[in-house]
């Protein structure tokens, strides 16, 4: 480990305990097999994969711990990244609050990255270490949008919705994972902020303080439905291809 990664050591949390539902029943979203591996690995792996990275907590299920330590312990990992699995909560806040509880003491910076983003590239996540190594306190990758947006007045469902505005699409930004921060300004903002939150950046942002984006992956996309599954699987071959992947 270089003297910079000393000082400046980062660990990232993956929340691991949601089911995944727009899959489909059967097993948990992170655990379903992409190209023959579960997408919980796929997504630890790419996390290790940053030489910054020195720790990953996975966040499981809260009665899943075991299994997904025997699944992690199966699989090759980088020597040089060490994890640990935690048990979840009922909620995605309630379980990245229990990981960064996890952490132990000389971790300044911290990644969250959602597990079903399996296939992020390592410039990516060394892009989002930088910026927070570099002073900002929050910073999360995104792309601008390929598709005009309109907002909406929420109708019952099925019913067609009237247009309110149509935001200028060359300030918006698809936001992904992972997201960094300065470690305890993430603390600080999961032991105060409480409501419906859709990301750790927008807590911090209720705290008032900024957060950057930096540019962001198309190959970072989140599985969410069977169609996502058809894609990650062709990016997987397309690597394998070109790059032995």
């Amino acid at each position: 480990m270089s003297d910079e990664s000393r000082h400046h050591r980062t660990a990232v949390v993956i929340p691991a305990a949601g089911r995944g539902v727009r899959l489909g029943p059967g097993a948990p979203k992170a655990l379903r097999a992409l190209n023959g591996t579960p997408m919980l690995v796929h997504a630890v792996r790419a996390m290790a994969a940053s030489r910054a990275v020195s720790l990953v907590v996975v966040v499981a299920p809260p009665d899943g711990a075991p299994e997904v330590k025997r699944l992690l312990d199966a699989h090759a990992l980088p020597e040089r990244t060490d994890y640990l699995v935690v048990p979840g909560g009922d909620s995605r806040q309630e379980s990245v609050r229990l990981g960064l509880e996890a952490l132990p003491d000389g971790i300044d910076t911290v990644l969250v990255h959602d597990a079903a983003r399996p296939l992020v590239p390592v410039d990516t996540v060394d892009a989002v270490i930088e910026a927070v190594r570099e002073g900002a306190v929050a910073v999360v990758p995104g792309l601008p949008l390929a598709d005009t947006v309109k907002q909406v007045e929420a109708a019952a469902k099925g019913e067609p919705e009237p247009v309110v505005a149509t935001p200028e699409r060359a300030t918006l930004r698809a936001v992904q994972t992972p997201q960094g921060f300065a470690r305890d300004a993430l603390v600080r903002a999961h032991e105060t902020v409480t409501g419906n939150v859709t990301d750790d950046a927008s807590m911090v942002e209720q705290l008032g303080l900024p957060v950057v984006v930096v540019a962001g992956h198309e190959e970072a996309f989140k599985v969410t439905r069977p169609l996502d599954l058809v894609l990650a699987e062709a990016v997987l071959a397309r690597r394998r291809a070109n790059d032995g992947f």
